[in-house]
């Protein structure tokens, strides 16, 4: 399976560099408190990062217990503690750029960072909320870093039904190469999130998910 990047022809500058979080970003209101921050092309010249995630990474492949079979997890996976070394400088520069954004309404800084590769769009991940440790029951924040191909974000309301004030189910972020998208508020505990599968031809994606102390 070929996993290579085509490079981004959006991209003018040739020095991977991180822009301001706050310019560019648009905050989307949710119902229950929640809320999503979208801030296109947050990472300026990704490619190195992507390469580098891709071939040094020790990626993990996952099963699981499903109904009477284990099955295999549709993406590959590595997890980061907040005492391990993450691979890539410029993943330590992201996280702490992002704790000092959001300081003040977070109160803590991002420690740990868990990495998912979706080698093309046969790989996905289920609806799910990021409700294991604090979480469940409190606020909290988590914050990607989308790199390689796009692909779509779409978020639910946890108990199944149409969005308040309106007849949709979900709603659909598409994050591309070096996008940023935030989830806070109550987002884990009142909304359900997914990378739906898609039949179209699709290369390569790397998430980021920044993540504070006590939370998965």
């Amino acid at each position: 399976m070929d996993l290579s990047l085509q490079g981004s022809l959006l991209d003018l500058t040739d020095a991977m560099t991180l822009r301001d979080v706050g310019t560019g970003k648009t905050r989307h209101p949710l119902a229950h408190g929640a809320w999503v921050d979208v801030r296109p092309g947050w990472l300026a010249a990704g490619d190195e990062l992507f390469t580098a995630l891709l071939h040094g990474v020790p990626w993990h492949a996952e099963r699981r217990q499903m109904y009477d079979s284990v099955v295999a997890v549709p993406r590959l996976t590595k997890f980061y503690a907040g005492d391990e070394t993450l691979p890539h400088p410029m993943l330590v520069e992201a996280r702490d750029a992002l704790s000092r954004h959001y300081a003040r309404e977070l109160g803590e800084p991002f420690v740990t960072a868990g990495l998912c590769l979706y080698r093309d769009g046969r790989d996905s991940v289920a609806w799910h909320g990021d409700r294991i440790g604090r979480s469940r029951d409190s606020d909290t924040m988590i914050a990607i870093l989308s790199l390689g191909s796009a692909r779509t974000l779409a978020l639910r309301p946890r108990d199944g039904g149409p969005i308040p004030g309106s007849t949709a189910k979900s709603l659909r972020y598409p994050l591309g190469h070096g996008d940023l998208v935030v989830m806070g508020g109550s987002c884990q505990r009142t909304w359900d999130h997914a990378i739906p599968k898609t039949s179209e031809p699709m290369g390569p994606r790397i998430s980021v998910q920044f993540r504070v102390a006590g939370v998965r």
